[in-house]
């Protein structure tokens, strides 16, 4: 076994620790033993934790993971305090973010943003992070933005949308 640098300077020769197959190990348990799916259960207190949902029109980035793992860590305690928790994932992926990056790349943005949804779901999945799957929505796709435009067409028949007036410093 080749040796490798962890924490503190230590190495891992000899040690019998494999990070990458010990996670490995651990996720699996945890994807086979549904552990981090959440089903309604009255006798428990229920918790919601949702990070912001990520534009997948880049890469992920260390501020990404910064945040998962603090919604990740709260997520994980109130579980083990006996919450119900309901932790989902999503992709802010509507817009023209994704869509300037398409262009940019020379690519449909379809295919783009489902690209980088994969990477970036890929990424979540190796560090373990505690989602419900199941619950994954993207922004971009029919079966979510058909509901916002329900909503907002609801609302404008009622006046409670309407587009303001902007004056302008033109003559």
């Amino acid at each position: 076994m080749a040796e490798q640098n962890i924490a503190g300077g230590a190495t891992t020769a000899g040690s019998g620790y494999d990070p990458q197959k010990i996670e490995e190990k651990w996720q699996k348990r945890w994807t086979e033993a549904r552990v981090f799916e959440s089903e309604a259960d009255p006798s428990k207190p229920k918790y919601y934790v949702l990070e912001m949902l990520p534009y997948p029109s880049g890469t992920m980035h260390m501020g990404h993971m910064r945040n998962y793992t603090i919604g990740d860590v709260v997520a994980r305690v109130k579980r083990m305090r006996g919450f119900n928790v309901m932790h989902p994932m999503g992709w802010d992926a509507f817009g023209l973010p994704a869509e300037n990056a398409a262009i940019k790349n020379n690519t449909h943005p379809r295919e783009w943003t489902n690209k980088n949804i994969a990477e970036f779901q890929r990424v979540l999945r190796r560090f373990g992070f505690s989602y419900d799957w199941r619950r994954e929505i993207s922004t971009c796709e029919p079966e979510y933005y058909r509901w916002n435009q329900w909503f907002f067409l609801r609302m404008l028949k009622r006046g409670l949308a309407y587009a303001p007036c902007w004056r302008t410093s033109r003559s």
